[in-house]
């Protein structure tokens, strides 16, 4: 059996996954998030809430269960927040603590428990995709907290890839990029003030052209590059190139 245990599984981008790979008999999933949206013989639901980081302390080994039969177990990082879109200094502190709750500190905790749980497993194939984005490598104004929570979630999966090389464990981990993706967050960053956000009128411009992949067209990107890890141009990637 192939176990899959996806963050955010609720809606967007990560329950396109979830259903996607449900469509294969040999997939297992564990969707983890608020709230459940999906009914399937094969799928698990595991409340948590990433802003309650003592909930997700106590509850997170409910999510790493032994999978003694796993030919494959691959951990998707795909809930995030982009937080209040505003400058700093115009900012509420506890907006900070928010984003890299959800963005980062969750993550960390998820891959360490994912390592902790699985590394060493022989004749497994494991890998970690961190859902990340090109505003971890591009400042934008307004997007403090997101920018800098997706660098940091960029850096953390280059640093466990290293570890994970030099253990020889076999564990691959990615930090993907999926491009502009039709999803709540959008309709949040076209509603922000064009005195927080100057580039706001540019992603209004692309729901208006069409441009935004739907969810379910950035999964088939993800789900490809986890068949096949070489596409990747290295640890930190976009689905623009692949």
């Amino acid at each position: 059996m192939h176990y899959y245990i996806i963050t955010g599984a609720s809606r967007g981008l990560g329950k396109a996954l979830a259903e996607a790979l449900l469509e294969n008999e040999q997939n297992f999933v564990i969707g983890v998030s608020r709230n459940n949206t999906l009914t399937h013989a094969r799928y698990r639901h595991q409340p948590l809430d990433f802003s309650d980081i003592a909930g997700v302390e106590h509850n997170l080994h409910k999510v790493f269960a032994p999978l003694e039969d796993a030919q494959k177990i691959v951990l998707v990082n795909n809930a995030g927040v982009i937080g209040e879109i505003g400058y700093m200094g115009q900012s509420k502190n506890e907006h900070f603590e928010y984003v890299f709750d959800v963005n980062v500190i969750v993550p960390a905790m998820f891959m360490n428990l994912f390592l902790q749980s699985y590394q060493h497993r022989p004749h497994c194939q494991k890998m970690i995709v961190n859902i990340s984005s090109g505003a971890g490598q591009k400042a934008k104004d307004g997007w403090a907290a997101y920018c800098a929570s997706k660098a940091a979630l960029d850096m953390l999966s280059q640093t466990a890839q290293l570890e994970q090389q030099q253990l020889g464990t076999g564990v691959k981990v990615f930090s993907v990029a999926p491009g502009i993706i039709d999803t709540e967050m959008q309709e949040q960053i076209r509603e922000a003030p064009v005195e927080q956000f100057s580039s706001v009128q540019q992603f209004r411009e692309y729901k208006k052209q069409g441009a935004l992949a739907s969810p379910q067209e950035a999964a088939q990107k993800i789900l490809r590059l986890i068949d096949e890890p070489q596409i990747a141009r290295g640890v930190v990637c976009s689905v623009r190139d692949f």
